[in-house]
């Protein structure tokens, strides 16, 4: 409708605005932790390329992060990065294709329903938790894209000036005139492109499932196999082995590469998006408020806010990279992911409608699919939050 799944989020029924206040004091510890996770571990990545001391890297990666979300000039990185990020993609279905259990046992644990138990010397070696679903809760959050990145979404599509973004750019609510009086070919024309969104969404899931799968059944056949488990300083070296067991050291290398390209990417996506979501709270929140109005203002006021957090956390947790990253997926991933399922519902069948005109309502509807989708996000996530993640304390 024009407008960041923020702003969406303050029509919410109720008093004062509170699924904002929910997502501001959620997402910026989420956002603190996971930019924290990531810089540390890029920073294990490089460390085990260059005689670098891991927690200063981690500045300078941050450091670096920082820099180019200011600058907002991305392009011929994000070239780079994606290229090495998708050798890494391919590599490792490859050796998960290579490491394959059998199709029998791939699929008894999609649809057995049961978890493993941890390999006793996985508990042994102090790398896992004899709580299995103390390593499996991350990789949910991880897989499922968590609370941020739906929120990003709406960002790039806003600044990409898609539907009925206009000119673009985050930082102001949809023009509520022009969708109460929306003609018959506006809302025709918006029912197509949200079919493209529906099959860029659908493709990101599959994609998404699939490559996190091939992780999961590589480490098995290769890290499993040699009783590794990844943890503290070592870990990037320990993951290379995914790729040196195939390709020698050239293959482990052009890991470490590609990890290094992909953790930085990520963080760079974090800093040019939690302090969005950060600035349209405030926004949101206090209107009256004339430093809020200027959203840029607010976005590199929360930019150096997580670069200071950054410092403390990568300063404090620097040898312990594979715990924030658990912390950061199931703050993110698991934590707020049902309240986002029940949000969008709300927003999707309550309030979008009422903002629109008699025709365009009728035409936009949302498919019953996804409603059923949002339910079952809201239930299984909501299972994992409520009934798991106090298993973990």
């Amino acid at each position: 409708v024009g407008e960041g799944m923020i702003d969406m989020f303050g029509r919410m029924p109720g008093p004062g605005k509170w699924a904002v206040w929910v997502v501001l004091v959620g997402q910026f510890s989420a956002g603190a932790v996971s930019m924290a996770a990531l810089a540390l571990a890029s920073g294990t990545f490089i460390h085990a390329l260059l005689p670098v001391d891991q927690v200063v890297i981690g500045w300078a990666v941050t450091l670096f992060c920082v820099s180019v979300a200011w600058s907002g000039r991305f392009d011929t990185l994000k070239y780079i990065t994606s290229f090495l990020v998708l050798i890494m993609v391919v590599g490792v279905i490859y050796v998960a294709w290579k490491v394959m259990p059998g199709l029998s046992q791939v699929l008894a644990g999609l649809f057995g329903f049961s978890i493993p138990e941890v390999p006793g010397w996985a508990v042994e070696s102090g790398a896992a938790s004899p709580n299995a679903w103390a390593e499996m809760l991350p990789v949910l959050g991880w897989a499922a894209g968590g609370f941020a990145s739906q929120a990003w979404y709406s960002y790039w599509v806003l600044e990409s000036g898609f539907g009925m973004a206009g000119a673009g750019g985050f930082g102001r609510p949809a023009d509520e005139s022009a969708l109460r009086t929306m003609t018959v070919e506006t809302a025709q024309k918006l029912k197509g492109w949200c079919r493209v969104v529906y099959t860029d969404a659908s493709v990101a899931l599959l994609v998404g499932t699939l490559v996190t799968g091939c992780f999961l059944i590589a480490g098995e056949g290769v890290l499993g196999a040699a009783r590794l488990a990844p943890k503290g300083a070592e870990v990037a070296l320990e993951l290379s082995q995914l790729f040196g067991t195939f390709w020698g050291r050239t293959g482990a290398v052009l890991f470490l590469l590609a990890g290094t390209a992909a953790m930085i990417s990520t963080n760079l996506c974090q800093f040019a998006g939690w302090p969005r979501i950060m600035a349209d709270c405030l926004r949101i929140l206090f209107p009256a408020r004339a430093i809020t109005s200027n959203s840029r203002l607010v976005f590199r006021f929360f930019m150096v806010v997580f670069f200071l957090s950054n410092m403390v956390l990568i300063n404090t947790f620097g040898f312990q990279p594979v715990m924030l990253v658990k912390l950061g997926a199931i703050l993110d991933g698991i934590l707020l992911s049902p309240l986002q399922a029940v949000l969008v519902a709300v927003a999707l069948y309550r309030v979008m409608p009422g903002m629109l005109s008699d025709s365009a309502r009728k035409l936009l509807r949302p498919n019953p699919v996804i409603l059923a989708g949002l339910i079952v996000s809201a239930v299984v996530f909501g299972y994992f939050a409520v009934v798991k993640i106090p298993t973990l304390f």
